[in-house]
């Protein structure tokens, strides 16, 4: 791959995570604040069906989103087309204020932009000649789009407190449809990769067939564990780090996005971990992370620097799991249907494991609640058994062939 081509494929992963970790650190703060401190006022409940937007996209990706950019539509084409529609609902969202218009909004936004994260990871498979050594550069741009979505909120929240922040923390929506409609155009200037028209009509059903071999259904079930993990730390986190440990509301994002600097290195790095330790150990050093993050954050709620530092491994618990399970799949699935299997695989990193995430920690928190006091320890030390499950099903029963089908798939390019 050229450089040009891989500076853009860079840019492209940068906008791509700039969109959305643009909104969803503050959104469960802005949602569910009350409306006389300038929040919306939500209940949990609609909280829950807000978040669920991801879940619904990832199933409509699976039977048709991620089909139709497969085989009848360039991947730069459907990519723009996405974002423009798809910025245009998360701006509205900031004159929003009712929940049946947020939810459609957000419902039309996330069906919009969800099959753009797979299809962006094909389009970049497709131009790539190794990647399991390039990948990892690519998708790094990700990362830092995270990191640099998390500082226009800092700056416009500077110094506000009060009902003041809360209104301003609205702002998210407004940086968030600009980066989206700034990626519809950069999108027409990629690499033109056309559909694939070649291969099996019902990719979809070709690629679920193929979830009932042993070593992939395993996979399926701990990746559904780890999203579901994945996906809370995001509902709960925020809360936590501005009640529990004192920090000002324009710090959180900035300190979550710790995580995503550590995930520079690691995504540097992965490559060579996956060729010395193969698919197995790279994945539940991934999730160990989880267990640990989410046991320091229940037994030292009160120790500040220790919870800054530790938001350093969000960034080696995606990298090494979630990362290395979309290499896996471009490794192990035919060519002509990787996207798809991207997309079912997003329908538990996006979708059911979100939706879980939602439905299992919003209520739980509710329920360890009392007076405005949470009872952090017992809620946090749910994820992290949830994570030392995930690596026991891993150790057990994960068993996966030297190298996948496809010709290009040789074992130095597909570690094992």
């Amino acid at each position: 791959m050229n450089h040009s081509q891989r500076n853009k494929l860079f840019f492209m992963m940068i906008l791509q995570f700039f969109i959305w970790g643009a909104w969803l650190p503050l959104i469960w703060g802005y949602m569910g604040g009350a409306i006389a401190e300038g929040g919306l006022g939500f209940s949990g409940s609609q909280q829950a069906w807000v978040g669920s937007g991801f879940a619904i996209a990832s199933i409509l990706g699976i039977f048709f989103s991620n089909q139709f950019a497969d085989r009848h539509f360039a991947a730069e084409k459907f990519m723009a087309f996405s974002h423009l529609l798809g910025g245009l609902a998360i701006l509205a969202l900031y004159w929003v204020n009712s929940f049946p218009l947020f939810f459609a909004l957000m419902l039309v936004h996330s069906i919009l932009y969800v099959p753009t994260i797979s299809v962006a990871n094909s389009l970049a498979f497709a131009n790539m000649k190794d990647a399991s050594k390039e990948f990892g550069f690519v998708r790094m741009g990700g990362t830092v789009g995270w990191i640099l979505a998390s500082w226009p909120l800092y700056f416009i929240l500077q110094g506000k407190t009060g009902i003041d922040a809360m209104q301003a923390s609205k702002a998210i929506f407004l940086v968030s449809g600009i980066a989206s409609l700034l990626l519809a155009g950069f999108c027409l200037t990629l690499p033109h990769t056309p559909p694939k028209k070649d291969g099996a009509s019902n990719a979809w059903l070709s690629t679920g067939r193929r979830l009932f071999v042993p070593f992939i259904l395993v996979l399926f079930i701990v990746t559904f564990i780890d999203a579901t993990i994945h996906n809370g730390y995001f509902v709960i986190t925020p809360g936590f780090l501005e009640k529990s440990t004192g920090l000002k509301k324009e710090w959180i994002m900035p300190i979550m996005s710790l995580g995503q600097i550590a995930e520079l290195a690691t995504m540097i790095i992965l490559g060579g971990v996956l060729a010395k330790f193969g698919w197995k150990k790279t994945m539940m050093v991934g999730i160990a992370g989880h267990a640990l993050r989410f046991a320091i954050y229940a037994f030292f709620p009160q120790n500040q620097p220790l919870i800054i530092a530790v938001q350093l491994l969000h960034g080696i618990c995606y990298a090494f799991f979630f990362a290395t399970v979309y290499i896996f799949i471009d490794a192990f699935f035919p060519k002509d249907v990787r996207a798809s299997a991207q997309g079912w695989f997003n329908l538990l990193i996006l979708g059911i494991g979100d939706l879980a995430a939602k439905w299992l920690f919003i209520p739980l928190m509710g329920s360890l609640t009392k007076d405005g006091v949470t009872d952090y320890r017992t809620l946090f030390l749910v994820p992290s058994g949830m994570a030392l499950g995930g690596i026991l099903i891993l150790a057990l029963f994960f068993r996966p062939p030297a190298f996948g089908p496809s010709s290009a798939a040789a074992p130095s390019a597909a570690p094992h």
